[in-house]
């Protein structure tokens, strides 16, 4: 079984990925860790940080689709997580694989800015979080960025009839039910 998450960034889906990790014992693997490998080690690739989430998705759909699909003749069970996965590309994935593949989105698309800005900046750790370095006006830009993100995830999984869990409201409430929808029957 693979298990996609994505969505927008600060939405949960690294803590979310590593609490199916951590239930089902599965490995997990970070689009990020993939994208920053074509930004530093392929820059002719045109695939780089600075891109909005849905040109990283595009530029790397073709890469991840041929990824999956071997994983997905393999029968290998994963957590797969990142911004770079459109729900289109998931929905084809999850309707060609019925049965092999789950995944749900993450946003915050009705959260306050200010809420958001406080609740990263109270538990963001500048040693290990990119985003917490940088100035408030940064944060709040970013912030306000993926909370337009969230809103075109969340309309996209509408369209596609994918699950959207948005965590503007109850972010730790809404990472253990995504959670529980992503591993609920699978042994």
């Amino acid at each position: 079984m693979l298990f996609l998450v994505s969505g927008a960034s600060r939405s949960g889906k690294t803590r979310l990925s590593r609490r199916v990790l951590a239930k089902k014992r599965i490995p997990y693997l970070s689009l990020d860790w993939l994208m920053m490998g074509f930004n530093d080690g392929m820059p002719d690739s045109g695939i780089h940080h600075l891109l909005w989430p849905d040109e990283i998705a595009e530029k790397m759909e073709p890469f991840l689709l041929g990824m999956i699909n071997s994983m997905l003749v393999d029968g290998m069970d994963y957590v797969i997580e990142g911004e770079a996965m459109l729900p289109g590309m998931v929905a084809d994935l999850v309707r060609h694989h019925s049965g092999n593949v789950r995944a749900v989105f993450l946003g915050y698309a009705k959260v306050a800015l200010a809420d958001k800005v406080a609740e990263i900046k109270k538990y963001g750790t500048a040693e290990s979080d990119w985003l917490t370095r940088l100035s408030d006006d940064f944060i709040a830009d970013h912030i306000e960025n993926m909370i337009v993100q969230s809103q075109r995830v969340e309309a996209a999984c509408r369209e596609y009839r994918l699950p959207y869990f948005d965590t503007g409201a109850d972010f730790l409430g809404a990472v253990d039910a995504a959670a529980d929808f992503l591993v609920e029957g699978f042994e």
